[in-house]
């Protein structure tokens, strides 16, 4: 089991940029496929976007296309940039890590995730 603990969410404006970073510990992330999901209220977890072991595949939600980018380092970090932020935008958000021994999958589904982290708000003004 691997610890993750994110930050990095706050209220900005609309049309500002954010960096979330989720940082595990208590294992490398080196075995793991990392993913970012959200939750607004009253709503489900949501995709948002995905990266492989390797770092070469990625994948993002019809969405955030073009305005956010995951990106991973080598060992316990994985960040995800957004960019022009929209109040729809607004969520709890989440990182999930699933392990798996494949270097190029992702993964899209909540339900494939194994470990989570607490979450970090962001909230997006108009």
């Amino acid at each position: 089991q691997v610890q993750l603990v994110e930050s990095g969410g706050r209220l900005v404006q609309a049309g500002a940029s954010l960096r979330l970073s989720c940082v595990a510990s208590g294992r490398t992330l080196t075995m793991y496929a990392m993913g970012w999901f959200r939750q607004a209220p009253g709503k489900e977890r949501e995709f948002v976007a995905a990266i492989s072991r390797n770092s070469l595949r990625t994948y993002y939600a019809d969405s955030v296309q073009g305005r956010f980018t995951i990106s991973r380092d080598a060992q316990s970090t994985v960040n995800l940039q957004m960019n022009s932020l929209k109040p729809e935008d607004t969520a709890v958000y989440y990182c999930g890590a699933r392990f798996t021994y494949t270097t190029t999958t992702y993964y899209t589904n909540p339900s494939g995730y194994n470990d989570w982290g607490q979450g970090t708000q962001v909230t997006v003004s108009s």
